[in-house]
Order: structure tokens, then C-alpha cells, then sequence
């Protein structure tokens, strides 16, 4: 039965889903029915976090998959695509999953998206609030109790922790070849998705001229105007997901766009901004040697990106 051949690994709210999405689409690639299924963060090791969102059935204690036959079906019905993947995001965060990745498809083709670390823990932030799963409202407040959160073991709420790109992407170069490794900006996602997939396709093995539609933002962050429409939208998700090959195009955009104009983004307080960026100051620079890139305006007090 067949392996994945390529991995989407993260980061979180960085266009995972968007990329998830475009993939999808292309007629030489298949992609697993699930989107995090988190096999090879939690392989025979089930996870046993403990906010209340975590073990609820739709949280990740639940809803990863763990057993190898069962991970396996994923991918029942692919054995004639050219490319065949999956995308979990926990893959970049979770220490195990380097390990486990290298001894299952040790050929596999390994796909990050990196954004503005505080940009990205803002939007993991209000993507919580968006959900009613965060506690917290305050983004202050939400920050100082991530330590305590991390050691009683909750999955939600790792804002910080999981922005320290460097550190978790060193663990796949001490197992993997560089060649077997593409990183990508969310800001280059953002301004070109067209190149981005483009050679995102060609780094697969798929023909890479194949134009998907990216014109809807599928995972926007932001608090519901209407929260009775926003949990009948989210409720209405997985059958929209299961239909998506069979619905009309026009159909599944106006179900987004419907969503995403529900939602507001209020802008984060700049006390807390500055206090980020002094954070991930020494992480952004690791980055920067990493990957020979200039990523100074990362920590500029003033955002640009407010996807």
C-alpha cells in the first residue's frame, strides 16, 4: 500500500491550508482526505494534551490518527498518482516527528511555510477566539500563561514556542538532505501564490503549469460577528470539504467568503508587539543565517502583513 511521497509539515497559520488546498486541486496529485491526521508526530504514541479543547472528539487527542493501517488507507486509491502527500502542521513542531518521517519515507519530499512568528502567534491567537477554544481574550494575558499552559500539558495556546522556526527546522537537516527540504515565506505565498505553486508543484514531481484557484483565503482568523452563523458555517465544513470534488467551485468560494466576511481582526496591541518582537529577535536572526535570507522587516514595529 503506498507512503506519501511528499509531506506538507507547517508551520500553523502560515498557508498550510491554502497550499493544502492548491495541491488538492491538481489533477497528477493526490492528497490524503484528511488534513492533519498527525501520524508521524504521534505514531503509536497517542497524544493525551489536556486543554479542554484537546480531548474533546474534534480535538487532537481524538481526531489524529495513530495506528499504521489506518494511516495507511489514507492513501488507498493512489497508487497511479505521480505525487501523493499530506499535510499536519504538528510535523514541524513536534520533536518525534523528524525521527519518525526519516524511518517510515526516508525519500520523502518535505515542504515548509514560514511567517512573521509574530505575526503567526497573533493569528493561531484569533483563530482560537475565532473558535470559542481560547479562554483568554486578552493577547497579553494569553502570552503569560503559555509556560504554565506547556507544562500542564496543553496542546492549546503554544504561541510563542511554536515560532522558534530554526531550531525546528535544524532537526530536519540533522536527518535529511538539504535537497529533500523546500522552504517558503508566507509573504511570498502571499504576493505571488502563482510562483509559489508553481515551483512547489515542480519540487514534487507534477507538471508544474497547472493553474489552481487561489483566489479565497480558506482559513482567515478573527472574532465572528455573528457567532451563530460562524458555528453554522464551521459545523457545515466537513461535509463541504467531503462534497468539494463534486460542488461547484463558485459554490465552495461563496461558502468562504461568507465565513471570512463574518470576521474581524481587531489589530494587536503595540505593547504586545514590541514584546514579540523582542522575543523572536534572536530567533529571527538564527533564521536569517539558515536560510541566507534578509528577514529584518519581521521584527519592524510597524506590520505588513495582516492576513
Amino acid at each position: 500500500m503506498p507512503l506519501p511521497t511528499f509531506l506538507l509539515i507547517g508551520a500553523m497559520k502560515a498557508g498550510t491550508t491554502a497550499l493544502y488546498d492548491a495541491l488538492r486541486q491538481h489533477p497528477d496529485v493526490f492528497m490524503a482526505p484528511v488534513k492533519e491526521p498527525n501520524y508521524f508526530a504521534f505514531a503509536d504514541a497517542p497524544p493525551a494534551f489536556t486543554a479542554p479543547i484537546d480531548e474533546r472528539p474534534e480535538g487532537i487527542n481524538n481526531a489524529s490518527i495513530t495506528a499504521a493501517d489506518a494511516y495507511r488507507a489514507l492513501f488507498d486509491g493512489s497508487e497511479d498518482a505521480a505525487a501523493r502527500g499530506e499535510a499536519s502542521h504538528w510535523y514541524l513542531y513536534w520533536p518525534a516527528a523528524p525521527a519518525n518521517i526519516q524511518e517510515a519515507v526516508p525519500t520523502v519530499r518535505l515542504l515548509a511555510v514560514l511567517r512573521n512568528p509574530v505575526e503567526r502567534a497573533y493569528s493561531e491567537f484569533m483563530h482560537f477566539v475565532r473558535d470559542g477554544v481560547e479562554p483568554i481574550t486578552d493577547f497579553g494575558k494569553a502570552l503569560d500563561a503559555e509556560g504554565a499552559r506547556v507544562e500542564a500539558g496543553w496542546a492549546l495556546g503554544r504561541y510563542v514556542d511554536r515560532g522558534r522556526y530554526a531550531e525546528q527546522l535544524e532537526r530536519y537537516l540533522a536527518r535529511f538532505d538539504r535537497s529533500q527540504l523546500r522552504i517558503y515565506l508566507h509573504d511570498d505565498l502571499v504576493e505571488d501564490p502563482q510562483e509559489v505553486i508553481e515551483d512547489v508543484y515542480r519540487f514534487i514531481g507534477v507538471d508544474p503549469h497547472f493553474s489552481p484557484a487561489t483566489t479565497r483565503r480558506v482559513n482567515k482568523s478573527g472574532v465572528p460577528k455573528r457567532r451563530w452563523m460562524h458555528r453554522l458555517l464551521t459545523a457545515a465544513q466537513p461535509m463541504r470539504e467531503a462534497l468539494a470534488p463534486v460542488v461547484p467551485q463558485a459554490m465552495v468560494r461563496w461558502a468562504t467568503a461568507l465565513k471570512n466576511q463574518n470576521l474581524d481582526k481587531p489589530p494587536m496591541d503595540p505593547a504586545v508587539r514590541s514584546r514579540l518582537i523582542e522575543t523572536f529577535r534572536p530567533e529571527v536572526r538564527a533564521l536569517e543565517t539558515l536560510l541566507d535570507r534578509d528577514l529584518s522587516h519581521w521584527l519592524a514595529p510597524t506590520p505588513r502583513d495582516d492576513t
